[in-house]
């Protein structure tokens, strides 16, 4: 793989996920009123980390709460917030993604920043909602680099455009499987309803784009490098050998889903549980260290939690946006990947997703057509 590619989303390539159509931008910020911001550290080799924000501008002085749903593949994670909207089934706050040990302090920074806002001049409690994964192997994770200056600018700078991916916000220090993970986003549509997901990938497993496996060990790949210390620390449960380095220290992944169709937290919480299926399709294998969590959330008016309210969507007409919601995540994991660059470390190297062998291999497999080629001269 040249050292010189440069980042593609998926479908710039040719690599299509799905049949239902994207938004405009094919990211979250399709959904009116969803803004996303980033903060990104770097200090090569030691520091590769950072904030990510996404705002739902429906939260103001007018309205306090949104109707959110949770769901847990796996909770090895410390997402701060989560019982409060298992509880609730409501988000207060805007929804911030760093790295693991910052999340602490993020989440300070979260409360200072809401309760500057119009509408907070006397509330006395709040459920900041911060999401994370182990970027350990790229970022020096102890090092705890993200401020409250970084969170502020994260959320200050949050644009309606299309979101950076890839190597940004909380996605710069992350790995997926075996190779750089990072940031992703899309987006479907549904009649007049907009689904959107943003992802933090950097999760274990093998790569898989379109059902075809990229393994990352064929020769084709280099292989990530780890110092002597890195592998000594990462000897697995026996001690007798290293710990995959092509793999993150976290396996987990934060998945936000963002949609403007009338659904209350339970619908919203059945929409979270298709995020996390969506990881089976480009690889993840769900290890028990993982911390995987979907979060959705619905910027519409929605009437009431009542089954029976108007306006709201019945349960039975859901299907398109479980369709739309997997296609989505599963577009944006894989743009996390392919928007990644290759990354030197504190702990070791991630190298990104090679695009011609992932297309070779795609070609071969029969799942793209075969690049023209000219026919014997006449």
């Amino acid at each position: 793989m040249s050292n010189q590619q440069q980042p593609r989303r998926v479908r710039d390539l040719g690599i299509v996920v799905g049949a239902r159509p994207p938004g405009v931008l094919n990211a979250i910020t399709d959904v009116p009123g969803v803004r996303v911001g980033h903060t990104t550290i770097v200090d090569a080799p030691r520091l590769h980390t950072g904030v990510t924000a996404i705002v739902p501008d429906a939260l103001g002085a007018t309205r306090r709460s949104l109707p959110c749903g949770l769901f847990v593949g796996n909770g090895f994670g410390k997402l701060i917030g989560a019982t409060q909207v298992v509880e609730l089934g409501a988000i207060e706050t805007p929804i911030l993604l760093t790295a693991t040990l910052s999340a602490f302090r993020a989440a300070d920074a979260l409360v200072t920043h809401v309760l500057a806002t119009p509408g907070h001049e006397e509330t006395r409690t709040l459920n900041p909602v911060v999401g994370e994964t182990n970027d350990g192997r790229l970022s020096d994770i102890r090092a705890r680099p993200v401020t409250e200056a970084h969170v502020l600018a994260a959320l200050g700078g949050a644009t309606s455009g299309l979101p950076g991916e890839g190597c940004v916000g909380a996605g710069t220090g992350t790995m997926a499987p075996g190779f750089k993970g990072g940031i992703g986003t899309s987006s479907r549509r549904v009649g007049d309803w907009t689904v959107g997901a943003l992802v933090q990938s950097n999760f274990s497993g093998t790569l898989t784009v379109r059902g075809v496996p990229i393994m990352p060990d064929d020769g084709a790949v280099p292989v990530a490098a780890t110092s002597s210390a890195s592998a000594a620390a990462g000897r697995g449960a026996t001690g007798d050998a290293p710990a995959d380095p092509r793999q993150p220290e976290g396996n987990s992944c934060m998945i936000v889903v963002a949609t403007d169709a009338p659904l209350d937290a339970r619908q919203l919480g059945r929409v979270a549980r298709r995020a996390v299926f969506a990881m089976a399709r480009v690889g993840s294998d769900f290890a028990g260290g993982s911390g995987d969590y979907a979060l959705a959330f619905s910027t519409a008016d929605t009437p009431s939690s009542d089954r029976e309210a108007p306006g709201r969507v019945d349960d039975g007409d859901l299907d398109p946006v479980f369709v739309a919601t997997t296609e989505a995540v599963e577009e944006a994991l894989l743009n996390s990947l392919f928007m990644a660059t290759t990354t030197v470390g504190h702990r070791g190297t991630a190298t990104a997703v090679p695009h011609d062998l992932v297309l070779d291999r795609l070609r071969a497999a029969g799942v793209l057509p075969q690049p023209w080629a000219a026919g014997p001269a006449s």
